[in-house]
Order: C-alpha cells, then sequence, then structure tokens
C-alpha cells in the first residue's frame, strides 16, 4: 500500500475464552430486578397515560382521578402533579437505590459468547442528513414521537369539529376552532416539554441509570427543542390568527389575566424560545457559538414566564423533567465554584495544549469522560467541554484533557501557557485560574465490553482512545478485569506534526512487554503531506509551563451527580421530600386560608417551591458533602503533593508506538477495505467501532458499517457503532 514498514501482521486474531464480569449475591440480584421492574413498568405506565390523554377516554381516564384525588390540601395541582411527573420523580428515586445497590461489586470470571450479536442501539440506519449519525434505536423513538404528535392533532381536531354548535357563524366557528386547537398544540407541546431538560442533566441519575452519557443525549435534546417549538409556535400562531380575525390581536398579547392565562407572559417566553431557537440552527451555532452559548441563557425567561402564563394546573404537567434538570444544574453551579490546581501546562509540537489537573482521590470517571474547563483569566462565563485524556489507573490525583487550538478562547489559553514559559525568574509567572464541571461519562467503561476494538480518530479525536489505550494497558497490566485482546486504531490528521500526540501514553512503561498479551495495530493516514518531512528525524521540543499558583492542595471537587452514589443519592431524595413538603405547607397555610386563585401568582409560587427545595434541602445535604470532602481531602494531600512532582515532571516517550505504527503519506482511510480485512481475519466476533471525529468521518464509518451489517455472512462479525464526538 505503501513504503512504511510493517513490523507485524496487519491484523491477527487472539481470542480470549473468558471474560470477568461483576458478580454480586442473589439478595441484590433480586432487589436489582425488583427495582428495574418497577421502573419500567411505572415507565410504561406513564408514556401509555401520556398517549391516551388525547383521546375522550384519556380525558375522561384523567378527570375520574381528579374527582378521586383532590380532594388532599394539594387540591387539583397536586393530583396533576403526582398523574403526569410524579411517575419520573419516583423513577429518579427509586434509581438512587439501584445505583447505590449496584455501586462496588465484586467481579467473576464467565465464559464469552461464541457468536456475535447484533445490537438495535449499535446499529447505524440513517448515517447522512440533518440527524447526523442515527441507530435503529433512535429511530423507534423519533417514529414513536412523531407518530404520538400526529396522533394526538387529529384526535383533538376531531374533538374540537365535533362540539363546535351549528349555531355560530363561519367565522366564530373558524375563531374557535382556531383558539381551540391552539390550546391542544400548546398542551402536547407541554408533554414533549416534559422531556426536553432531561437530556441536558449531565449528571442526572436517569442518564446514570440507562448508561447514556450526556455527549450522546445532546442530540436528544436538540431533536426534542426543533419538536417542541414547532409545537408552541403553532400554538402562538393559531391565536394570532384568530384574534387577528376578531380584531383584539393588540389587546389579547399585551393582556395579564388573573384567573384565566395570563398572556403576556406566553409571549416573552415564546420570544425568548424563539431566539434560543434560531441562534441554535447549525449556520449560526457554527459561525458564531458564543451568539448561541449566551442566548441559551434565556432558558431561565422561558420555563418562569412560562409558569406564570400557564398557571401551576398547567406548569404540573411539565414539572417533573425541569425539576431533575434544577438539581443538576445546582450541584453543577456548588462544583464550579471551586478553583482547580493545574499541575502542568504544556504546548506539544504541533500546537495542541496538555492539561493536567488535580482531583481528588474518591472523584471516580471512566475513559471516555468529558469535562468542562473554565479560564477565568480567559472569560468568566465560557464553559469549554474536553474529552479526558488519561485513564482513571494512571494516577489517583490528576486528570488531563488535550486541547487542539481552533478558536480564539483556545488560541488565548495556548498564548498564556507559552508567556508563562518565556517568564524570567524574577518577574511572576502566569496566573491561571481554572475550574472544572464534571466529569461526565458512562457509568460503566463500555469499551471493556469488547474483545474486539476498532478506534477511529480524526485529529485531535485521538484523545479519548488514549485514555481508552491506557486504561487497557493498565488492567492488563494489574491482572484487573480486561475483556479487549485486539485492537486496531485507524488516526487521520493533516499534517505529521500531529502524531507526537501518540507520545503523550508510554506504553512499555504502563505494561511491559504488552505486546505478548495484545495484539494492537496503529495506522496513520497523514492526508495532506505526500511523504515525510525532511527534517522528520528532528524532534520538536516540547513547551512546558510552570504556572503560578502550581499547587495548594486545591483538587476537582467531588461535588458532581457521578461523583459519589450515596450523597448525590442523599440530595436528590432531600430535594424531592422537600418539594412535597413546600408544596404541602403553601397549600396549607397560604394558598387554601386565604384562597389564593391567581393563575400566574400561583405558578410563580410553583416555581418558587421547586427552586427552594433544592436549596435549602438539596443545600443542606451538599454542604454536609462540602464538608465530607474537605476532610477527605485534608488526609490525602501529602500523598497528592508527592504525586502532582511525579506528573508535572514526566516526559514523552517518542518510541512507545513506533513498532505497531504504520503511517500512510497523501491518503485517506479506505473504510471498505480496512472491515474487509478486519472480517477476514478475526471471523465471526463482535467488534466495538468507536468513532472521534468530525461529522464526516462519522458517516463514513457509519455507513461502511451499515453496509457490511446488511450484507453479512455467518462468518463475518458484527461491527457496533459507537460515537464519541462532542458537538453543540
Amino acid at each position: 500500500m505503501d513504503k512504511s514498514s510493517v513490523h507485524r501482521p496487519l491484523l491477527s486474531s487472539r481470542r480470549s475464552g473468558h471474560a470477568h464480569f461483576r458478580k454480586t449475591p442473589l439478595f441484590v440480584n433480586l432487589a436489582k430486578w425488583i427495582l428495574k421492574i418497577a421502573m419500567v413498568l411505572l415507565f410504561t405506565l406513564w408514556v401509555a397515560l401520556i398517549i391516551v390523554f388525547p383521546a375522550e377516554f384519556g380525558s375522561e381516564l384523567y378527570e375520574k382521578w381528579v374527582a378521586a384525588t383532590s380532594g388532599t390540601v394539594f387540591g387539583v395541582t397536586g393530583s396533576t402533579l403526582l398523574l403526569f411527573s410524579g411517575p419520573i420523580i419516583i423513577i429518579a428515586f427509586l434509581s438512587v437505590v439501584f445505583l447505590i445497590i449496584s455501586g462496588e461489586e465484586e467481579l467473576h470470571e464467565k465464559k464469552t459468547s461464541s457468536y456475535p450479536s447484533f445490537r438495535l442501539w449499535t446499529f447505524p440506519v440513517l448515517v447522512d442528513g440533518p440527524f447526523g449519525v442515527v441507530s435503529a434505536t433512535e429511530v423507534i423513538g423519533i417514529f414513536l414521537f412523531v407518530a404520538y404528535v400526529i396522533w394526538a392533532i387529529c384526535s383533538y381536531t376531531l374533538r374540537i369539529l365535533s362540539s363546535l354548535s351549528d349555531d355560530l357563524t363561519l367565522k366564530q366557528k373558524s375563531c374557535l376552532f382556531m383558539e381551540i386547537l391552539g390550546l391542544r398544540f400548546g398542551l402536547i407541546g407541554l408533554f414533549c416539554f416534559s422531556f426536553l431538560f432531561l437530556p441536558v442533566a449531565r449528571g442526572s441519575v436517569l442518564l446514570r441509570l440507562i448508561n447514556i452519557p450526556f455527549e450522546h443525549a445532546t442530540k436528544y435534546h436538540v431533536w426534542l427543542g426543533h419538536l417542541t417549538m414547532l409545537l408552541f409556535t403553532a400554538h402562538g400562531l393559531l391565536y394570532v390568527v384568530a384574534w387577528t380575525m376578531e380584531g383584539s390581536l393588540l389587546q389579547e398579547i399585551l393582556s395579564w389575566n388573573d384567573i384565566a392565562n395570563a398572556i403576556l407572559p406566553g409571549v416573552i417566553s415564546l420570544l425568548a424560545g424563539l431566539l434560543m431557537w434560531v441562534t441554535s440552527m447549525p449556520p449560526v451555532r457554527k459561525l458564531n457559538f458564543e451568539l448561541f452559548f449566551y442566548t441559551h441563557q434565556l432558558y431561565v425567561i422561558f420555563f418562569v414566564f412560562l409558569a406564570l402564563h400557564v398557571g401551576d394546573f398547567l406548569f404540573a404537567f411539565a414539572a417533573g423533567g425541569i425539576f431533575i434538570f434544577l438539581l443538576d444544574r445546582f450541584l453543577r453551579f456548588c462544583q464550579s465554584r471551586r478553583v482547580v490546581d493545574i499541575i502542568s501546562a504544556k504546548c506539544l509540537p504541533c500546537g495542541t495544549v496538555e492539561l493536567v489537573l488535580a482531583k481528588p482521590e474518591n472523584l471516580r470517571y471512566n475513559a471516555l469522560s468529558f469535562v468542562f474547563l473554565q479560564v477565568r483569566e480567559l472569560s468568566w462565563l465560557q464553559w469549554h467541554p474536553f474529552s479526558v485524556s488519561s485513564s482513571p489507573m494512571d494516577g489517583k490525583y490528576h486528570i488531563s484533557v488535550l486541547i487542539k487550538v481552533l478558536g480564539k478562547w483556545t488560541e488565548k489559553l495556548r498564548g498564556n501557557i507559552l508567556k508563562s514559559s518565556e517568564d524570567v525568574p524574577c518577574s511572576l509567572p502566569t496566573k491561571l485560574t481554572a475550574s472544572v464541571e464534571g466529569p461526565y461519562g458512562h457509568e460503566i467503561p463500555y469499551h471493556m465490553m469488547y474483545e474486539n476494538l476498532i478506534l477511529v480518530a480524526g485529529g485531535i479525536g485521538i484523545s479519548p482512545f488514549l485514555a481508552i489505550l491506557s486504561d487497557i494497558l493498565h488492567s492488563v497490566h494489574q491482572g484487573k478485569p480486561c475483556l479487549p485482546r485486539n485492537i486496531l486504531i485507524v488516526w487521520a490528521v493533516k499534517k505529521s506534526d500531529e502524531l507526537p500526540l501518540l507520545s503523550t501514553i508510554d506504553m512499555e512503561s504502563t505494561c511491559p512487554s504488552f505486546s505478548n498479551k495484545l495484539n494492537l495495530q496503529t495506522h496513520i493516514y497523514v492526508t495532506r503531506e505526500s511523504g515525510p518531512p525532511l527534517e522528520e528525524g528532528k524532534v520538536e521540543s516540547t513547551v512546558e509551563s510552570s504556572l503560578c499558583p502550581m499547587s495548594k492542595g486545591c483538587g476537582m471537587s467531588v461535588l458532581v451527580g457521578t461523583g459519589h452514589n450515596i450523597w448525590s443519592g442523599l440530595y436528590v431524595i432531600s430535594s424531592i421530600v422537600g418539594f412535597v413538603i413546600l408544596i404541602g405547607l403553601l397549600d396549607i397555610l397560604y394558598i387554601n386560608p386565604f384562597d389564593i386563585s391567581t393563575s400566574w401568582y400561583k405558578g410563580l409560587l410553583f416555581v418558587a417551591c421547586m427552586v427552594a427545595s433544592v436549596f435549602i434541602f438539596g443545600g443542606f445535604v451538599v454542604g454536609l458533602w462540602h464538608l465530607w470532602d474537605r476532610r477527605m481531602s485534608a488526609k490525602e494531600q501529602i500523598k497528592e503533593a508527592e504525586h502532582i512532582k511525579t506528573v508535572a515532571h514526566s516526559d514523552l516517550d517518542q518510541r512507545s508506538l513506533a513498532n505497531f505504527t504504520r503511517i500512510h503519506y497523501g491518503a485517506r482511510p479506505d473504510f471498505n477495505e480496512i472491515f474487509g480485512t478486519v472480517s477476514r481475519e478475526w471471523g465471526p466476533v463482535d467488534v466495538g467501532v468507536f468513532v472521534c471525529g468530525p461529522p464526516s468521518l462519522q458517516s463514513s464509518v457509519a455507513k461502511e458499517i451499515r453496509s457490511h451489517t446488511l450484507w453479512r455472512q455467518s462468518i463475518d462479525p458484527v461491527f457496533h457503532f459507537n460515537s464519541h464526538s462532542f458537538d453543540l
């Protein structure tokens, strides 16, 4: 294929007959199964209720429920809250219990399956278009959401038409029809709105329960956002047309009623939503990310004025998802207040920046995790996501990220580091004040689920795969559970100056003689160079700076949803209990005795109870959690200081992957040939394909996997597509 030397065969199959899996006692397994069945049953009933609600049968069922339960101090709002928001809150409660009892478990050996298995969630169906790469499971989800919306609109339309009186004029019928249909569009949008905030609750127990990391769930938020805003916009337009026909448009828009829905807050909410919607479109977002980022902070105005518009009764339909988002947002706020030590900062020859951040020993994460980083000297408002390039087994007290210089923020960061390296000894070194949110990622290291791995990266997309390699090497060396044995890395870069990124992991020192235990091959494609550069033998030095302050024992805060199962569980449970208590006290002491009936005011009080329960009841637990964290950090400070010295002075090994790497100049990866070779060499096995890179790279890989899966024979492997690209 080219003149590069090959030191080993392209691919050879090295299979192991067993793998390590988690072993749990019988009573724990029984408890987990009971919780799973309860959560699945509750979720199924909740979704079924939402589906049948537009039908006459659903409305009658709801009316019977309200009649049977509205006699309590919570009233009709409490009945609605329990029926439509209660299930998701109860599932969150049960998820906490499930995650706690599933915590640290023993491991045992289990034989792997002899036959590969087809999985809907790793089979790409759509590979091009506005949705990007979409799996079969996601296609089913999209179909169900669209089918629900169409069904609900048709059902409401038929019910409205059958209820219109023949005594009305055509104009009156038209206006009334549009107003009622507009109301129903708003209600359908409210149901979609109840799901909207769930995917962006980064450390949510629900995402952890179903093992969907935040970067994957973000696209569900985007899809739901488009659908929700379409419905809310149709809701507003139908009312605008009806009021225009009646000649009362301006009067209606500016009205702020006490009993019925307050219209002006709804207009403000819709305008805020439209502004967020327009600036989130791909052309605007890519052209000016900061505009998208800052306008998206209008979500506070959006949902507060929505509560004022619909009142407490209707807002209770969607309160569950918003409450779970508030839990996560408050915890993120608390975590981001801490200043985190930058142990070391390096500028690699290719211009990429490597930051090593301090973390406490008890903050756990998996390879393929993300962190959000803020540097206050660059911006107080901007938070940028980066893949973690280190394995949790690289060290107990640090976490590393690789940052490619692409925009103004990253250019300033690199400039500050270079400036710090040039400071004369007598001057004050440059100061970088960093704060971190996260890490966020899969609840379990799902790259360990495959015996055979293909890691496809584009440019800086190699970063998370360095963490995977380190994770596997440490596990093999230490005799820990580790399934992967055959690993093929396919890396496409523009220029050869990016190749030193592979040297950030020293494989031989991590796992001596690893070639006897792993079948590892790396194929690098340098697309914009026809051959090795003339100065190939010249090794450019890495610029390392000493930032001020270097270390004051301030690691990342553990106040994150994935930080500690028991503390995060207590936080969720206390906030839920606090919310119920505050709603009850509000009804008993204020709303019922004083006969408060103003709709928008009750909606405001409802939101205030949600926020107060998180700040007061949840905040109390967070305070105790913080004190516990400080106490644990004080014990670790001496060990951490010794570890920092070791990490800060570690050097790169330029020879780590030399014997396992083949470089192709002036060529792009031919995935048809690559997957064909894998099929012939590895045989009928499960192959996990992980892709991190631009959308075009993901589409190319997904298209090839889809083709191989559709035309697969019994002797061929099953390729499982897994994306690890963060694209907001």
